[in-house]
């Protein structure tokens, strides 16, 4: 089972000038992207995900402020990241419950491997937990 793990993409320019950082499918990103969606202005108490997915991968980015991700896996470990840097990426594979709480000024972007299909989502934790326990 692949495993999720942070992406460092390049930061090229200076503090001068300003920076730009590029992702391209067949160096840092491991899959195909279908989908690119992003999410804005979320109040801090709300918290967003609590799903997982059969078969899609993403790469979450923070490109502007913080956003907390918690993961859980199959097996019931759990990972928690921290998002706050425009140049980091956070590969989240199939079958992980997510979650994500971010501050007021966040902006996340998230590249996708496939197009939205509301039958690969596991909407339920109890159904997360039930389909990966083998009950």
């Amino acid at each position: 089972m692949k495993a999720p793990h942070l992406i460092e993409f390049k930061k090229l320019g200076s503090s001068e000038i300003g920076y730009i950082s590029v992702c391209e499918n067949t160096e840092q990103i491991p899959f195909k992207i279908e989908r690119v969606f992003w999410t804005y202005y979320t109040p801090e108490d709300v918290v967003r995900g609590r799903h997982a997915h059969y078969i899609t991968e993403q790469i979450l980015i923070a490109v502007t402020g913080r956003i907390i991700v918690n993961i859980e896996m199959p097996d019931g470990e759990k990972q928690i990241y921290t998002l706050d840097k425009p140049n980091i990426g956070l590969y989240v594979p199939p079958n992980c419950w997510h979650t994500m709480q971010y501050s007021h000024s966040s902006a996340q972007l998230v590249l996708a491997s496939t197009k939205y299909d509301e039958k690969d989502y596991i909407r339920k934790y109890e159904d997360f937990k039930s389909h990966y326990s083998g009950k």
